[in-house]
């Protein structure tokens, strides 16, 4: 599509994704976002980054599953209530197993020659990144590659998983920031 800098954008599981495009395309990204998500380790899949229980029961409620697939969480694990956790709850689906076990190799180094943000949604914080917001604010994760050059942020948002829903004006806010840092 010929896009340039883009100021790509990964919530929860599709922090997998946008740190694959990156690894593949790293010269069209101008700023990789990762929204309350998960970041990687070369040759982590999702399930490793999940405490034994949830990956057990995970895995355990695909197995069950004529697709392989385990239910999505009940909306208000992500500070939804009322209307907005009737609209998300109408709109999930189930997570493909497969993509919950599927290592992701990378090369560090060129993901993290590209900026990005972290953004961390604390309220209420979603268990299943805890793992994830430890590593991000650890100096040596990626080998010392995720904080060196400056080149990672954290912005703290006190609110739920799904910000996109709970606090659209402030996350566009955060996002609109990413974007300048490209000088758009």
């Amino acid at each position: 599509e010929e896009m340039q800098q883009v100021v790509l954008v990964g919530h929860s599981y599709a922090g997998m994704l946008v740190t694959a495009v990156t690894d593949r395309m790293p010269g069209r990204i101008g700023h990789l976002v990762y929204l309350d998500a998960v970041v990687p380790k070369p040759g982590e899949s999702w399930s490793s980054t999940h405490a034994a229980a949830t990956r057990k029961a995970r895995l355990e409620a695909a197995q069950g599953s004529a697709l392989f697939a385990f239910p999505p969480p009940d909306p208000g694990v992500f500070g939804l209530d009322g209307a907005s956790h009737a609209w998300v709850r109408r709109r999930q689906t189930p997570h493909p197993g497969h993509t919950y076990e599927m290592p992701l190799d990378f090369d560090v180094q060129r993901v993290a020659a590209v900026p990005r943000t972290f953004i961390d949604c604390t309220t209420p914080a979603l268990a299943t990144i805890d793992a994830i917001r430890t590593r991000v604010r650890t100096p040596t994760f990626w080998d010392g590659a995720w904080s060196s050059g400056g080149g990672a942020r954290l912005v703290v948002m006190p609110t739920g998983h799904d910000p996109m829903i709970s606090e659209p004006q402030a996350l566009t806010q955060h996002l609109l920031a990413c974007a300048g840092a490209q000088g758009r």
